[in-house]
């Protein structure tokens, strides 16, 4: 409806309002409805001031709980990088020479070496939690040695692995042939 429509229903209809006169008593019962409502709100103010606060301090405590331990997951994910600029690239070439061998393997997938690739996945991912744990050894130790060397040995691993498992495609491949 346009504006010049909802003008000319109104003054088509303006002697038509207010034509009926409330009830006898009408403003003394609404008086008295108003105040019944007034009262049953200021009781139960109190009790909604109450938990309010309550509440309120409960979810500030979990808060800080969560900060706190947040920041110590952070602090205990130490890894080998973090150790010296020698190591951060050690790390990376490990990082690198793994992603590429994984690319070669999805690379190989045939129904012949799906089961051999489902091992090697289980086996690498495996290496990967060990690997896990050694990072919150190399937190808690302060980067003792053993540990950096249990880290470089674990990442070695897993390039053996994932090379030994392309040898076998590939003896696999050559048998098939």
């Amino acid at each position: 409806m346009n504006k010049d429509n909802l003008n000319t229903l109104f003054e088509d209809l303006e002697n038509e309002f207010d034509i009926e006169a409330p009830n006898i008593g009408h403003q003394q019962r609404f008086l008295n409805k108003l105040n019944n409502q007034n009262k049953i709100a200021t009781t139960d103010v109190p009790k909604r001031i109450f938990w309010k606060p309550l509440i309120s301090i409960a979810a500030s405590i979990v808060l800080l709980v969560a900060l706190f331990f947040g920041t110590q997951q952070e602090v205990m994910a130490k890894d080998l990088g973090s150790v010296s600029p020698e190591m951060a690239e050690t790390e990376n070439f490990f990082t690198s020479t793994i992603s590429s061998e994984l690319a070669k393997l999805n690379g190989e997938t045939s129904p012949e070496t799906v089961s051999l690739i489902q091992d090697a996945l289980k086996q690498l991912e495996t290496l990967e939690i060990e690997y896990a744990f050694l990072k919150q050894d190399l937190a808690e130790s302060g980067d003792d040695q053993r540990v950096i060397f249990a880290m470089i040995s674990n990442f070695q691993n897993r390039i053996e692995l994932l090379q030994n498992v392309l040898q076998k495609i590939e003896e696999i491949k050559q048998l098939k042939q």
